[in-house]
Protein backbone atom coordinates (compact mmCIF):
# COMPACT_ATOMS: atom_id res chain seq x y z
CA UNK A 1 0.00 0.00 0.00
CA UNK A 2 1.40 3.41 -0.93
CA UNK A 3 0.87 6.87 0.50
CA UNK A 4 2.55 10.27 0.19
CA UNK A 5 3.89 12.97 2.47
CA UNK A 6 1.93 16.23 2.14
CA UNK A 7 3.48 19.69 1.86
CA UNK A 8 2.83 19.99 5.62
CA UNK A 9 4.83 16.81 6.33
CA UNK A 10 1.72 14.74 7.06
CA UNK A 11 1.40 11.09 6.08
CA UNK A 12 -2.10 9.82 5.32
CA UNK A 13 -3.04 6.32 6.41
CA UNK A 14 -5.17 4.78 3.66
CA UNK A 15 -8.87 4.43 4.48
CA UNK A 16 -8.66 0.64 4.23
CA UNK A 17 -6.13 0.51 7.10
CA UNK A 18 -8.07 3.03 9.20
CA UNK A 19 -11.23 0.96 8.84
CA UNK A 20 -9.51 -2.37 9.58
CA UNK A 21 -7.94 -1.06 12.78
CA UNK A 22 -10.73 1.33 13.88
CA UNK A 23 -8.41 4.35 13.71
CA UNK A 24 -10.27 7.60 14.27
CA UNK A 25 -9.39 11.25 13.89
CA UNK A 26 -7.17 12.42 16.73
CA UNK A 27 -5.67 8.98 17.36
CA UNK A 28 -2.07 9.38 18.49
CA UNK A 29 0.91 7.43 17.15
CA UNK A 30 4.55 7.02 18.07
CA UNK A 31 7.08 6.94 15.26
CA UNK A 32 10.53 5.44 15.65
CA UNK A 33 13.40 5.72 13.17
CA UNK A 34 14.94 2.27 12.95
CA UNK A 35 17.56 3.18 10.34
CA UNK A 36 17.78 5.63 7.45
CA UNK A 37 14.61 5.17 5.39
CA UNK A 38 12.99 2.64 7.77
CA UNK A 39 10.40 3.74 10.33
CA UNK A 40 8.10 2.00 12.78
CA UNK A 41 4.67 3.47 13.44
CA UNK A 42 2.93 2.39 16.68
CA UNK A 43 -0.58 3.36 17.71
CA UNK A 44 -0.73 4.63 21.27
CA UNK A 45 -3.27 2.89 23.45
CA UNK A 46 -6.47 4.83 23.79
CA UNK A 47 -7.11 4.46 27.50
CA UNK A 48 -10.62 5.80 27.95
CA UNK A 49 -10.21 5.60 31.74
CA UNK A 50 -7.03 7.67 31.84
CA UNK A 51 -7.05 9.83 34.95
CA UNK A 52 -9.96 7.99 36.56
CA UNK A 53 -7.94 6.70 39.52
CA UNK A 54 -6.46 10.16 40.15
CA UNK A 55 -9.94 11.66 39.99
CA UNK A 56 -11.32 9.12 42.47
CA UNK A 57 -8.39 9.59 44.85
CA UNK A 58 -9.00 13.34 44.80
CA UNK A 59 -12.56 12.94 46.15
CA UNK A 60 -13.12 15.21 49.15
CA UNK A 61 -14.78 12.74 51.50
CA UNK A 62 -14.53 9.03 52.15
CA UNK A 63 -17.62 7.02 51.13
CA UNK A 64 -19.00 9.90 49.07
CA UNK A 65 -19.82 7.68 46.09
CA UNK A 66 -23.40 6.47 45.65
CA UNK A 67 -24.20 4.10 42.77
CA UNK A 68 -26.68 5.40 40.25
CA UNK A 69 -29.64 3.08 39.68
CA UNK A 70 -29.52 1.63 36.22
CA UNK A 71 -32.48 0.64 34.07
CA UNK A 72 -30.74 -2.26 32.30
CA UNK A 73 -29.72 -4.26 35.37
CA UNK A 74 -33.16 -5.60 36.15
Amino acid sequence: MNTRVSSKGQIVLPAELREQDAIVSGQRFLIERLEPGTYLLKRESNDSNAGLVDWLLACPDKDWFRPIPCCWRG
